[in-house]
């Protein structure tokens, strides 16, 4: 997949302009890969995936998905795709298997390769023992994982997953980690939005950081760190009415001059340093008193704020 000064615009409304979701981004994946798109409500990443699905026209620039053009060859591309939205839309009134024959039925498939796909993908789901459950009686968990192997009826090429795992508990997120892995390792591409870093982390070979339309990163998880994120954070804690004193005296201190950068949160304040055992200590020294420290190892929510300035909710 090929993307080049990719863009969409949407009309004006009323009186306001038109508005540029997608402003001349470039991206290229390849076969067998999971790459992600991460960004703030609003950066323009669903706007980018439901061109990619050959739902949404392309405004501006190229874009080729499985070596064919969206605007040309859009149901060939549909046809060869897997989408997993970020809310189930299964149905409810039916069984688990039904919906997947329902769904195969939608391809064309004949009715024998149906049976066999979805008992094999049944067995990929771990729902072999509720094939004839109503939906309605499933976990979130299980509904996640329901939606994964539906999408897989047609042995799509590319999976396209929207917050793949939002709102599960984190045995279930595993669960389906392990799932989407096995997948790739079967050679197919995945394409996911998430608001989880450490789920970025796990499943991405790639990733672009997306804000305002424009891709300001791209790179593995591991790249992105080492480029834009100090070794150590420090996240310290203080009493209501007590932070906004202490960041003028951090921002004010050789913590900050010395090139670390401090972020204030709405609930702690976070130290990037390369040492952040000494910076506690030169905490410490200012006579500053968190209710709380803690020292970690920098990740990629980290490299969100410092290339966005906002939190992955804003």
């Amino acid at each position: 997949m090929q993307a080049a000064a990719l863009a969409k615009t949407y009309p004006a409304r009323g009186s306001s302009a038109p508005f540029r979701a997608v402003d001349g981004i470039d991206f290229e994946l390849h076969r067998g890969e999971a790459f992600g798109f991460l960004g703030p409500n609003g950066a323009g990443k669903s706007s980018t995936m439901r061109m990619i699905s050959a739902i949404s026209p392309v405004s501006g620039g190229t874009l080729r998905v499985l070596g064919m053009d969206p605007a040309t060859q859009g149901p060939r591309i549909r046809a060869r795709l897997g989408v997993v939205p970020q809310d189930d839309c299964l149905d409810r009134e039916l069984t688990v298997r039904e919906n997947l024959h329902i769904y195969g039925r939608y391809f064309g498939l004949k009715r024998a390769v149906i049976r066999e796909r979805a008992a094999r993908l049944l067995d990929f789901a771990q729902l072999a023992d509720k094939a004839d459950a109503q939906v309605d009686v499933l976990s979130g968990g299980m509904r996640r994982r329901l939606t994964i192997a539906r999408s897989l009826i047609n042995e799509p090429d590319l999976l396209l997953l929207d917050e793949p795992t939002t709102g599960l508990d984190p045995q279930a997120r595993h669960v389906l980690w392990d799932r989407l892995y096995r997948l790739k390792q079967e050679g197919v591409t995945l394409i996911l939005t998430t608001h989880y870093m450490d789920e970025a982390e796990q499943l991405c070979d790639r990733l672009v950081v997306m804000d305002r339309g424009r891709i300001v990163a791209e790179g593995s998880p591991r790249e992105l760190i080492a480029t834009h994120a100090t070794r150590d954070v420090l996240e310290i804690r203080f009493a209501i009415g007590e932070q906004d004193t202490v960041v003028e005296k951090l921002t004010a201190s050789a913590l900050a001059s010395g090139g670390g950068r401090i972020d204030a949160l709405p609930d702690r304040i976070l130290v990037y340093a390369d040492d952040g055992e000494a910076a506690l200590s030169a905490v410490h020294a200012m006579s500053i008193t968190p209710l709380t420290a803690l020292v970690r190892r920098a990740t990629l929510e980290d490299v969100f704020l410092k290339l966005t300035g906002r939190s992955l909710i804003d």
